[in-house]
């Protein structure tokens, strides 16, 4: 039976090629992606379209599909319809990158974390960001991406953080907006993800994340409204875990009074993998395609609509929705072909991006730029620091270049291969620059005493299916930076982190600087910063706190081991609670709203130069979008040209009982020294505004509002108000 039907297909997919979809009345692309869809819609049959609601296997075990010959060996695949030109859906994991590639023998750039990559607050940065991946993923034979994560950061342990795009909603929002803009802009079928508050990896199948309306609205949901009204997906990734005690691929609240009816979305809703718990109430729901299987959606399906339990309509609609989308990424029209990518263009774009988005923390008495010209002897301490730098794992995980796997001690650990210590002596060619490991502390502490600069890497890995235990780093590393900066006061430690790490030793070093994972080209993307070569201009997407004690949560909610045994006696979820009653304060609107003091505050960045700031003014915005503008000026008052991201936050009036403040737009200014330029900052309604549960739709209130302006979230000198009728 197998056999006829791969046989079947295989026929229909040489038909197809062969030209013979021209024929089609549907390949017209003067049509609508929904006109188009219909007139596919009405030549299928029942089994065609339940093929296309459900993933025929996963390559991470399970049974084996008759089909999974056709499979481009990604993470998943769904099948088309052949015989009338409809192409199977080829999906690959790429967070920051194209994974598998070294399994099929290709190559993939490695672009620093999606955290890195909001760390830039530059919107054109994340649609580079976007293109190159969409670029290489047709390369390899992919028509659809699984990425667009935009969970916020409410949980800073949380192992899936450098996936995502930080603590705040609306740079979450933009950022991941425009690299799903610009990754469907070549011919991808892009989505969003894991859709919604998957802010936790502990008990992330069974956990329940158990949030307020308002606050759903204001913080995770407000990431994703944004991100869709300007990347406009195809596709929405739902999450494993629940939603006030509806898991979220089952959540009519979610996914169709928001999402499909208050939104507008017009693509298609697929399962986590795995994440499908039911047939006819997550259809009802309107979950459109179970991944990576057919548990679910197949023969269950099947006998659900010939029982009556899922109604015919409510079946072609999903599929509409999945064909529609099929037609508006144009994956129809613009089939894959494999080619060799630009491999020098790829590194090109990570260490631009890369080098965009390191945060300088500290400088204290200008210890950097390095000079190479006058600098002699350089110490490089730190794990691997001789020959690779650190990545996140699990399903964003790329394989590096030139082998399929180089994870020294531990399977799970991949670092690629881009070599600090060479980068800075390449740099320097002039300095005596020697590395050590770090674990022998006294041969550390004697090469830092014996050089005029030591340069520490200190990493912390994070990984999907994990959280860390702590903020701290991993190890002996907090000792490690301690001893060696205790031999030599001209100390920079470079983190290599995927979130907030805890610096007990913040004080006793002259620099930091935050790497975060930084991709195929991170070493020289360190030594452009460390050398001068690239101005620092990237800020903090999330805040660095004190320590964890003064986190909204000091310890995780995770599953008790009896809820464990429930779980794998089969008992229905979600099977426990992690309440977010911290409710709209989440990043440094909690340490704001508590009044904490943290290590370094969101938006927090240092530069080579140095900047002013002026002339705040707020006028009334154009009542179409734009409730306010804010008009200010800034000035360069250092001897280096930079580009400053001037960043506005409000203040709303005292009934809205919101935090103190919020972030509500930014502009990025590239000034020569001396330089003045007037800054115009239009900020939406949306921003502006507080969600009204009882009437279920965004409101903005009557009464004062103050503007202000300036660096980061606690550094603004600028105020200005102004009241609304």
């Amino acid at each position: 039976m197998a056999l006829v039907v791969a046989g079947g297909l295989a026929a229909g997919m040489a038909r197809a090629q062969s030209g013979s979809q021209t024929q089609f009345p549907w390949m017209d692309t003067s049509l609508s992606p929904d006109q188009r869809a219909g007139l596919v819609l009405k030549e299928m049959t029942l089994d065609e379209k339940i093929r296309m609601m459900h993933g025929q296997g996963s390559p991470f075990g399970g049974p084996v599909s008759p089909n999974a010959w056709m499979s481009n060996g990604g993470d998943g695949f769904s099948l088309g319809v052949p015989r009338l030109g409809i192409p199977n859906l080829q999906m690959i994991g790429s967070a920051y990158g194209v994974r598998f590639s070294a399994a099929n023998g290709r190559y993939s750039t490695a672009l620093p974390a999606n955290l890195a990559q909001t760390a830039t607050w530059d919107p054109g940065a994340a649609c580079a960001y976007g293109a190159l991946i969409g670029r290489e993923e047709r390369a390899q034979g992919y028509n659809m991406s699984l990425a667009g994560g935009v969970d916020l950061a409410r949980e800073l342990r949380n192992g899936r953080n450098f996936e995502y795009h930080g603590e705040d909603p609306i740079l979450a929002g933009v950022m991941v907006g425009n690299r799903v803009r610009c990754e469907q802009e070549q011919h991808i079928l892009s989505e969003l993800k894991h859709y919604a508050v998957n802010d936790q990896e502990s008990g992330r199948g069974i956990v329940n994340s158990v949030i307020d309306r308002r606050a759903l609205r204001e913080t995770d949901l407000l990431a994703f409204e944004i991100g869709n009204q300007i990347g406009r997906p195809w596709a929405i990734m739902c999450a494993y875990n629940g939603v006030n005690g509806d898991y979220a691929c089952e959540n009519k609240y979610i996914l169709d009074e928001v999402l499909k009816k208050e939104w507008g979305f017009q693509g298609f809703v697929l399962s986590d993998w795995g994440g499908t718990h039911s047939t006819v109430k997550a259809s009802a729901a309107g979950l459109d395609m179970e991944q990576p299987d057919e548990r679910f959606y197949g023969a269950a399906m099947k006998k659900a609509v010939l029982d009556g339990k899922v109604p015919m309509a409510e079946l072609d609609d999903h599929v509409r929705r999945i064909l529609r989308a099929e037609f508006g990424s144009g994956i129809i029209d613009n089939p894959t072909r494999k080619f060799v990518v630009n491999v020098d263009e790829g590194f090109a774009v990570a260490r631009r991006l890369a080098g965009e988005s390191m945060v300088l923390l500290r400088n204290e008495h200008r210890l950097l730029p390095l000079d190479a010209g006058t600098v002699k002897s350089i110490a490089v301490i730190g794990e691997h620091a001789d020959v690779g730098m650190i990545s996140g794992g699990g399903s964003a995980q790329v394989d590096p270049e030139g082998s399929y796997a180089p994870a020294w001690e531990n399977p799970a650990h991949v670092w690629f291969p881009t070599s600090p210590l060479k980068a800075i002596a390449a740099r320097a060619p002039r300095a005596r620059v020697k590395f050590q490991y770090g674990a022998d502390l006294p041969a550390a502490a004697a090469l830092a005493r014996n050089s005029q600069v030591a340069i520490v890497f200190a990493h912390q890995w994070t990984s999907e299916a994990m959280d860390l235990p702590s903020l701290s780093l991993p190890g002996d590393q907090d000792k490690l930076i301690e001893t060696v900066a205790a031999a030599n006061p001209n100390t920079i430690v470079v983190l290599e982190t995927g979130t907030a790490v805890t610096m007990p030793w913040v004080n006793r070093v002259s620099g930091i600087v935050e790497a975060w994972y930084a991709g195929s080209r991170g070493a020289e993307a360190v030594a452009d910063v460390l050398f001068g070569d690239v101005n620092p201009s990237a800020r903090l997407p999330i805040t660095f706190p004190v320590s964890e004690a003064d986190m909204p949560h000091p310890t995780m909610t995770v599953p008790s081991p009896e809820i464990l045994k429930e779980e794998k006696a089969g008992k229905k979820g979600p099977l426990f609670d992690v309440d977010y009653s911290e409710g709209l304060k989440v990043g440094y609107k909690w340490y704001d709203a508590e009044k904490k003091p943290v290590l370094f505050p969101f938006g927090f960045g240092l530069s080579y130069t140095t900047y002013s700031y002026s002339g705040l003014s707020v006028t009334r915005g154009n009542g179409a979008t734009d409730a306010l503008t804010a008009t200010f000026r800034v000035k360069n008052t250092g001897s280096r040209a930079g580009t400053e991201i001037a960043e506005v936050y409000a203040s709303l009036p005292a009934a809205a009982g919101e935090p103190p403040s919020r972030l509500v737009g930014w502009s990025r200014v590239t000034l020569k020294p001396g330089e003045t330029r007037q800054v115009t900052v239009a900020i939406p309604a949306m921003y502006l505004s507080v969600f009204d549960v009882a009437a279920e739709k965004w409101k903005l209130l009557p009464g004062g509002y103050i503007l202000r302006a300036g660096r980061s979230s606690r550094d603004l000198p600028l105020q200005s108000g102004l009241t609304l009728p």
